[in-house]
């Protein structure tokens, strides 16, 4: 099985490249290197349309969408138990890890869109306050679902952790603040996961030096 992650360090490209990690798989890292363009290149454009990462390479066709790649890798390792297989279980995963890219991660994406990916003519700094107080009734929502549990869905890490711990890393990396005792505590917990670090280290390792 030969599979191939296209991305850039600190993109939504850490999500696939960590579960790769926590599951212990083989895979080349493809380096698109953002800052040069590499992206919109006719090259990965034929790989991803869209001109984004992560895309994921199989044997099979190209995966593109975090959560699409996150989901596909736990299926090619169902023992790992990543990703549950019971109905509610597997219902409740589905709803955090939706909830963290249509709810937690969408304002911070309108704030970076608006900072530097957009073209300057179509950027609104105006939307910058609707968006934090969007992102703070997310974590409040967040915080409520994660209650006093270790981990999203109970005291076992799985796949759902990684969808709303990397978004609320990008939280902090925006200057956002995140008042919740439980949802601190949770960020500690899940950014001290030994294949997260890994998962850092194949990217930062993937640029030039």
């Amino acid at each position: 099985m030969s599979l191939t992650v296209f991305g850039f360090p600190n993109t939504r490209s850490l999500r696939a490249v960590w579960m790769l990690e926590e599951l212990g798989l083989p895979y080349e890292y493809a380096l698109i290197n953002m800052q040069k363009g590499e992206s919109q290149s006719p090259a990965f454009l034929a790989i991803n349309p869209a001109g984004k990462v992560p895309a994921l390479k199989t044997h099979e066709g190209v995966l593109v969408e975090s959560l699409a790649i996150v989901n596909y890798l736990g299926g090619l390792c169902p023992d790992a138990r990543l990703i549950p297989t019971t109905a509610y279980a597997r219902g409740l995963y589905d709803q955090w890890t939706v909830f963290a890219i249509a709810e937690l991660e969408q304002p911070l994406w309108t704030i970076a869109k608006n900072k530097f990916a957009l073209p300057k003519d179509q950027r609104c700094s105006e939307i910058f306050p609707t968006a934090q107080w969007e992102f703070q009734k997310a974590l409040r929502l967040l915080s409520q679902g994660l209650g006093d549990q270790n981990y999203i869905l109970g005291d076992t890490f799985t796949a759902a952790d990684i969808l709303p711990g990397h978004t609320l890393f990008w939280g902090t990396a925006f200057n956002q603040p995140i008042k919740q005792d439980n949802l601190k505590h949770y960020l500690s917990r899940v950014g001290a996961r030994p294949a997260l670090a890994a998962a850092r280290s194949r990217e930062k390792a993937a640029m030039p030096q």
